[in-house]
Order: C-alpha cells, then structure tokens, then sequence
C-alpha cells in the first residue's frame, strides 16, 4: 500500500495538471470563439465565389484558363492539413488516419503517383517519417494566422500544377460543425470543378441561363480563378484552426474533469491509509498498556 507521502505527492501533482489543463481549456475557448467569427463571416463569400466561378466555368471554353484545364492524371497531390501542436483529442490522428486511406485508394485504384502537401508539424511529422513523396511542407501557419499564408500555399499548388508536376490537387482537412464535432472532408481545388447540375429539368433549364458578361467571360474568369482558389484555401484554414480549438477545449475539458475524478479516489485513498494508521497507533498503545498491566 502506498504511503501517505507518496499519495499527497501523486494529488498536489495532479492538482498541478489540472491547473494547466483548466488554463489551457479556457485559453482555447477565447480562441475558438474568435475562430467561429471568422469562419462564420468567411464561408458566405466563399461558397458564393465558388458557386459563381463553377457556373461561369460550364458556359466558357475550359482553354481560357490552364487551372480549368482537366487533362490525364499521372500524378496527384494532396494537401493535409493538420495542427502544429497535440494536446487536442483525435484531431490529428483522425485525420492522418483518413489521409493514409484516401492515398491508399488513390494509388491502388487509380494507380495514381500521390504527393504530400503538409500544413502542420503533425501531419508533416508523421509523413516524413515514413514512406511517401512530401512534396511541400507548411509549419507555423496557424501560430499567426493570416491571408497572404494561404495565398503562399495556393501560388505553390498552382505553380506546381502549371509544371506539371502534378494533375489534379485535393484538400482533405477538419471541417468545423460544433464544439465536440469535427467532419474530415476531401475536396477537389485544381482543376477548378465545373457545376454539378442535378434535380428535376426545369431546374437543370434554370442553371442552363447564361449571362451577358463585362468585360468578357475570359477576362472574368482569369480574375476569378485565383481569387477563388486563395478564398477556398483561407476558409479550409479557418475551417481547421476552429476545429483545432474545439477539439483542445473539449480534450482540455476531458482531463480537467477526469483530474477531479483521480483526485478525488486519491483523497478517499489517503483517508483510508490516514484512519489505517491511526488505527495502528491506538491498537500499540492500547496493547502496550496492556503489557504494562500485566507486567505490573
């Protein structure tokens, strides 16, 4: 049985833990609350973008723009987008798991050649460490999270897709749905996909109306493609970092309450082992009493 040193040294060092645990779960709780502003405001504009763009991309020629261009793909890239830090339940883990599995498929059934793009220290050290091609790393982005960041990562995605270096580019990433949810989602971002059409065929008609374009349909499209691809690439880094946060104040919130938990089973524990040597003590004394009548 433990003595009762050690288990007061196991209870001020878990309290000590949980204090840390308590201040990191409050600190990302301020955090997340600014990353659900900024999602929030964010995901209008971008999803109007993206819908504009893709309805443009089904009236023009896909030749007016490289980006628009689908052509054989030999090579893919897939960017992965994971945290710098842990301490934030099966975020990064989740992730990395449902990454591995999307390159899988695509290497085994599309006998496709996949490159990494790592946004994050974690996903950039787990796939560094192993066998796959790493073609770009990001690490830092989210410690001073910023809009000319996901402008350096797209004009790296683009560059490279001009080369030809690779064929198609895909986002696999946290989406943010609430505090304790967090949904992967895999996206396409090069080349720009065109409108999907579905549903009855009036409706099919209606998405048919094209428009009367000013300047040209060429000049919009090469304004919007990148714009397009720079908003896309800042709303799934937002989309990530208040995923990160609603992950870390959940986890923080888990250990926090199972600190009390370990604390409290400790106390009751180093009360039991108190009232034990109490007990110990009266029954010397009591029986050393004894001896001394006998003896006198």
């Amino acid at each position: 049985m433990a003595t009762l040193r050690e288990i007061r040294r196991r209870i001020s060092g878990i309290k000590s833990t949980q204090k840390i645990t308590k201040a990191m779960q409050m600190v990302a709780a301020a955090r997340l609350r600014r990353a659900q502003v900024a999602i929030v405001s964010t995901r209008p504009y971008a999803r109007k973008l993206g819908e504009l763009l893709r309805h443009v991309v089904t009236k023009v020629d896909p030749s007016l723009h490289p980006l628009l261009v689908t052509r054989e793909i030999k090579n893919a890239a897939l960017v992965v987008v994971t945290a710098d830090r842990g301490l934030c339940g099966s975020f990064n883990s989740n992730l990395i798991k449902a990454a591995i599995q999307h390159i899988a498929t695509e290497e085994q059934q599309r006998r496709l050649g996949v490159k990494v793009i790592t946004i994050g220290k974690k996903g950039f050290d787990y796939f560094s460490k192993r066998d796959y091609k790493v073609y770009a790393k990001h690490i830092g982005i989210f410690h001073a999270l910023d809009y000319s960041r996901a402008r350096a990562v797209v004009q790296q995605l683009m560059d490279g897709y001009l080369k030809g270096e690779f064929d198609s580019v895909e986002v696999i990433y946290n989406e943010f749905k609430s505090v304790i949810q967090q949904r992967i989602v895999v996206e396409q971002l090069l080349p720009v996909p065109p409108e999907e059409i579905h549903g009855p065929k009036n409706l099919r008609a209606l998405a048919q109306v094209d428009y009367i374009y000013e300047p040209s349909s060429g000049e919009i499209v090469e304004a919007l493609v990148p714009r397009h691809l720079n908003i896309q690439m800042w709303r799934i880094l937002l989309e990530s970092n208040a995923a990160e946060q609603g992950a870390r104040m959940t986890a923080m919130d888990n250990a926090t309450e199972n600190a009390k938990e370990i604390i409290r089973d400790l106390t009751l524990k180093l009360n039991n082992a108190r009232q034990a040597a109490i007990t110990k003590e009266l029954l010397e004394i009591v029986s050393g009493a004894e001896a001394l009548k006998k003896a006198g």
